[in-house]
This record gives C-alpha cells, sequence and structure tokens, in this order.
C-alpha cells in the first residue's frame, strides 16, 4: 500500500496526469471504477474454478509420481515436464482456437480461460502434492494398514490431510499465480479485470491512471488471498495441536 500512495501522491503533484478519470470524487471516476470493479467477479470466479480443477487433475497426475512401477512414474513424469513447458498465453489461444478445430468443442471465452489455467496448473499442483505425500513418514502409512485401511483409505484418511497441512502455502501461491496469470485471458475477449481497464483506455485515453488501479486491485486481491491463506494455516494448526493433546 506504501508503493500505491507513493504513487498516487506523486501524480497528484504531476499536472500531465489526469486522475479525475478514476477518482472516486467525480462522477466520470465512479462510473469508471465501477466498470473496473466490475471485472472482479470474472477473475476471482475464473481463478477458484480453475484452481478447483487443477488441484483435482494434480492429485490424480501426483498419485503415480509416488508408486514403485516405472511405467506409471514415468506417466507421471511426462506429462508434468510436457505440460510445465508450455508457455501459458499459446495454451489459452490453442484452447480457445485450436479445440474447436480439433475436436469439435467451442468454449467460450471464460470456460476456455478456466480449462487452460487448470491445464496449465494441474502440472505444478501435482509436482507440489507429490512432494507434500513423500514429505509425510512411512510409518504413518503402515499405521493405517495395521488398523485395517486399504491403500486408498490410507492415503484419503491419513497421509493426504497431514500432506495438506504441509502444502498449504504453496497451494495459496499458486492461487495467487492464478489470480495474477488470469489477465491473460483478457486476449480471448473475457470481459475480467485487465480486458475492462484495455476497454476503458480506449475511451479515456489515460493509461497511467487506469493501470495504476489495476495494480491497486491486483494487489489488494493478493494481499486477501495472502491473509486467507495465513488464517487457514493457524486455523489447520491449531487443530492438529488440538488433536495431538
Amino acid at each position: 500500500m506504501l508503493l500505491c500512495s507513493i504513487l498516487l501522491l506523486t501524480g497528484c503533484g504531476n499536472s500531465n496526469l489526469k486522475w479525475y478519470v478514476v477518482s472516486p470524487a467525480t462522477e466520470q471516476g465512479r462510473i469508471n471504477l465501477k466498470f473496473l470493479l466490475s471485472g472482479t467477479k470474472d477473475t476471482l470466479l475464473m481463478s477458484l474454478l480453475a484452481l478447483g480443477i487443477s488441484i483435482f487433475v494434480g492429485l490424480l497426475i501426483a498419485i503415480p509420481g509416488i508408486a514403485r512401477q516405472k511405467p506409471l512414474r514415468a506417466t507421471n513424469v511426462v506429462y508434468v515436464e510436457l505440460v510445465r513447458s508450455i508457455p501459458l498465453l499459446p495454451l489459452i489461444l490453442w484452447v480457445y482456437y485450436g479445440l474447436p478445430e480439433i475436436a469439435g468443442v467451442q468454449l467460450d471465452y471464460f470456460w476456455a480461460g478456466v480449462f487452460a489455467l487448470a491445464l496449465s496448473d494441474s502440472a505444478f499442483e501435482a509436482e507440489i502434492f507429490r512432494a507434500g505425500i513423500q514429505s509425510i513418514p512411512k510409518g504413518q502409512s503402515e499405521a493405517g494398514r495395521t488398523v485395517g485401511l486399504n491403500y486408498f483409505q490410507t492415503m484419503w484418511y491419513v497421509v493426504l490431510p497431514q500432506a495438506i497441512r504441509r502444502i498449504l502455502p504453496a497451494l495459496g501461491n499458486q492461487f495467487a499465480y492464478m489470480v495474477k496469470m488470469s489477465a491473460l485471458v483478457s486476449v480471448i475477449g473475457l470481459q475480467e479485470l485487465t480486458r475492462r481497464a484495455n476497454e476503458l483506455i480506449v475511451t479515456e485515453y489515460r493509461a497511467l491512471e487506469i493501470y495504476t488501479i489495476l495494480i491497486i486491485e491486483y494487489l489488494v486481491i493478493i494481499l486477501i488471498i495472502g491473509q486467507g491463506v495465513r488464517w487457514l494455516e493457524r486455523k489447520m494448526g491449531s487443530d492438529e495441536l488440538n488433536a495431538g493433546r
């Protein structure tokens, strides 16, 4: 917030800058701010859906990565290395323009963005889950099998709850990353934060002022996500402490 304050104070002393276009003190500024903020819903909803899908797919890909069979581990390695090597922007364009040609599936702006973000992030989620699962002592899995749980029950009830506590900061980072990368979906026309800022610049011709507000919007969102993740860390940490008593 200090950086934002410096930018605003510096700009107010520059006669070349026209902050009234985004000032809540003017009617036009309020209209412009409302237009910019209206893209927040699509940005957050797209990021949340993409994160949920990528976590599910990433977990499915992570399981073969810890298997004893080499073919299963190879499947994990091939998927992770292949998907992780593809830049997000070309992937978004490929999903939106390529899928109709290849599979006859035409996704709208929103779902094309969700699918591309989820596919890209799933490789990173797979590595996060694999590392988290492998960090749990083998004795935990052996204890689960001792009480009669099968492999999947042991994974679901014993290993994963402990692994999630350890990888929660990484998952929070991926969500923040997803929100920031969602700006790239603006290239195919989704009316999220960045697209709305670009459209407003076309009518107001004030790029610096509008992009400054855009940066502040993303900054506030990411700070809120960070605080939320820290709260979850404390909550899950206190639950674990109480359970151990």
